[in-house]
């Protein structure tokens, strides 16, 4: 049971249209977990007909009925978490199913600026369920697909039984280059161990960082492989068509990761005058960052992580006998890997 005092965990699914959120919101209602678990949906439409394929159960189903995720809806859902924070003690965490269409950003926006819900509501993590059947149709044309992929923490790989292992590994290799950082597992009918989508610690500053210490490979590898011809472009505001250039052709390479690894101590001026300003001018384009640095003067590690143009950073442990490294990683659209690079380094203490 919660204590007033202890925020409630919220996690929030997402995955476009048939992936298999309900099948998994289905298996986490039914599963004989012992938690309390409060539902909100978010139907795109006007008449909402997801509860009817939710099978029945204890827990408290709420829907956000106008549509697609932005300001209005999350203005509902502020006043949902309200309803549900009188009624705490009936439940142990909340799970938040968006629509197939939605970017799951302005969700997560709402647990960062909202004081009252920031109290009583802790987001977790973001779990996107993708169907590698179909998905392969949605990479290029469809947008939301590969957003909901660079905001997740977690991805569950779904419908593995529909296609070749060829198949499989072409997939999984494009989502892995489009966010390193998540969790991926490959399921059949969305069948997953429970505690691998809740509690899951994504959005935990403590542990930002702590347990994918290799999650930073991939972005790197990216880079060294097919990213040589960024440098050709230093300085030219190139982001907008760089993805339309001549590696690949996918159009999912508007989705991408940027790695920073790299030691020495950072201008604390400097950096919040960086950091401050990318949000300002790329906010809308960086889906996740998150990052370990080593301030100088500062015993303590600063931990940070944002969402678009939200960012939750402070003071962590102390760097005791461990190297002071920083550790940085952008998810998102059209990122200028050089650009990050150079501004990152712009901080850097004399």
């Amino acid at each position: 049971m919660n204590s007033p005092s202890t925020p409630i965990p919220v996690t929030v699914i997402t995955g476009f249209l048939g992936a298999g959120k309900t099948t998994l919101l289905n298996r986490i209602l039914t599963e004989n977990h012992g938690k309390r678990i409060a539902v909100i949906e978010n139907e795109f439409g006007e008449v909402g007909v997801d509860h009817q394929l939710v099978i029945q159960s204890d827990e408290e189903i709420f829907e956000l009925n106008n549509g697609c995720i932005c300001c209005r809806v999350r203005g509902d859902l502020i006043r949902i978490l309200g309803k549900l924070r009188q009624r705490r003690d009936k439940f142990d965490s909340v799970l938040i199913e968006t629509t197939g269409l939605a970017d799951p950003g302005p969700v997560a926006q709402t647990f960062f600026t909202d004081e009252e819900v920031k109290e009583s509501f802790d987001l977790d993590g973001i779990v996107t369920v993708v169907d590698a059947k179909h998905v392969g149709l949605h990479f290029d044309d469809m947008r939301e697909v590969r957003e909901q992929i660079g905001f997740a923490d977690v991805i569950l790989l779904n419908k593995t039984d529909l296609v070749t292992p060829a198949e499989l590994e072409k997939t999984e290799a494009r989502i892995r280059k489009m966010n390193p950082m998540a969790k991926l597992y490959r399921t059949e009918n969305a069948a997953i161990d429970l505690t691998k989508v809740l509690n899951v610690g994504g959005f935990d500053l403590k542990r930002a960082l702590e347990l994918e210490p290799d999650f930073l490979k991939a972005a790197e590898e990216e880079h060294d492989h097919d990213h040589e011809h960024d440098h050709e472009h230093e300085g030219e505001d190139h982001h907008e068509h760089e993805h339309e250039e001549e590696h690949d052709h996918h159009h999912d390479e508007d989705v991408t990761s940027v790695g920073i690894r790299a030691p020495g101590d950072l201008d604390e001026k400097k950096l919040s005058d960086w950091l401050g300003a990318l949000l300002r001018t790329k906010g809308q384009d960086i889906f996740r960052m998150k990052g370990v640095l080593a301030v100088k003067g500062r015993e303590m590690r600063f931990v940070f992580q944002g969402v678009h143009m939200l960012m939750d950073g402070r003071p962590d442990r102390p760097w005791g006998s461990e190297p002071r490294q920083n550790t940085l990683i952008f998810i998102g659209r059209n990122l200028d890997r050089a650009a990050l690079n150079e501004g990152f380094r712009s901080c850097l203490a004399d």
